[in-house]
């Protein structure tokens, strides 16, 4: 059985990893931190934003939220802070679906 490396997690991610994760500036990162009461990265002495690996599934709510689904940021504020929870599990779902389409693609591909 050949080796397959495993996929990491990190404790901290900076700013510059965060937002080249989502294909955006740091500073929509920095404004969504501002914006959103679920962000809340560690900052370091020097000032650094410090971002877990909560922070970051949070970033990717918002993003679906925001960028694939169009709300406006009160939109999804609202849509946050009602609904939490199942905001929370259609993204999973999503993401789970995603993975799927993923992989029956690749194995179309491979026919």
């Amino acid at each position: 059985m050949p080796y397959k490396e495993t996929d990491t997690l990190k404790l901290y991610y900076t700013i510059g990893e965060v937002a080249e994760m989502f294909h955006v500036n740091a500073s929509l990162i920095r404004f969504w931190e501002k914006e959103f009461y679920i962000i809340q990265p560690k900052k370091n002495k020097k000032g650094n934003r410090l971002f877990t690996q909560e922070d970051v599934d949070n970033f990717h709510v918002i993003y679906h939220l925001v960028r694939e689904k169009g709300y406006t940021l009160q939109g999804a504020k609202d849509k946050l802070k009602s609904n939490k929870n199942e905001t929370f599990s259609d993204h999973e779902m999503v993401k789970s679906l995603t993975k799927i389409k993923d992989f029956l693609l690749e194995l179309k591909s491979n026919l």
